[in-house]
């Protein structure tokens, strides 16, 4: 379970899933201090995907998608000028309820959303996986770097990495963090991996490993 209240980092291209790892480049000054405070505290940081149209606001507090991952700061690396190279590992969904305004960078009160596959959807999305797997197997064969699906990943782990890994709109992204569940996030990527076709030279693996 959440605490009730995070800090939150607002970007307009990054989406975090449950359990998946995220390498993050911290310069600007109020998350400069927003890593210190949670280096001091119990490490965890939200992440929340800017809705468009933020630009003229980006400085003050522009809108968000209600729906993030909150994750845990499992490496920092602190930089003499003050910069932190940090990876978060993303924990739990959470919703904004309300935001809390006494820091200079942003604090949200959130109701956690914790996924659990029920174990009557577990055999469904184990054959789920395959398709997934099938409909991908193609393009990753003749794809130099992409890594192979473990069998030790579990499903949940496999359809939430592919959907932070491969090069999906952020909105797209959007979309998948605010479904249901792996078994109904397992179904979206599959609806738009066949959407969208893709060649093994539109195959993008933009994040890093699957563990």
């Amino acid at each position: 379970m959440l605490p009730p209240v995070i800090p939150i980092f607002p970007l307009p291209n990054i989406v975090l899933f449950p359990n998946v790892f995220l390498p993050l480049h911290i310069f600007e000054p109020r998350y400069r201090e927003m890593v210190r405070d949670a280096l001091a505290g119990d490490r965890i940081i939200g992440m929340v995907l800017l809705r468009p149209g933020f630009e003229p606001a980006y400085e003050g507090r522009p809108a968000i998608y209600a729906i993030g991952c909150a994750g845990v700061i499992s490496h920092s690396e602190p930089h003499e000028d003050g910069r932190f190279d940090i990876v978060l590992r993303g924990l739990e969904k959470f919703r904004v309820t309300g935001e809390d305004e006494s820091r200079p960078y942003r604090l949200a009160i959130i109701e956690s959303l914790p996924e659990e596959t029920p174990e009557s959807d577990q055999q469904q999305l184990a054959r789920k996986r395959l398709r997934l797997e099938a409909v991908m197997a193609a393009a990753i064969e003749q794809v130099e770097g992409v890594p192979r699906f473990p069998p030790t990943v579990s499903d949940e782990d496999l359809v939430n990495a592919l959907a932070q890994y491969l090069d999906f709109d952020p909105l797209e992204r959007q979309a998948l963090l605010e479904r249901g569940g792996a078994l109904a996030r397992c179904h979206g990527l599959i609806d738009l991996l066949e959407i969208k076709r893709l060649t093994p030279g539109e195959m993008n693996w933009t994040g890093g490993p699957i563990h």
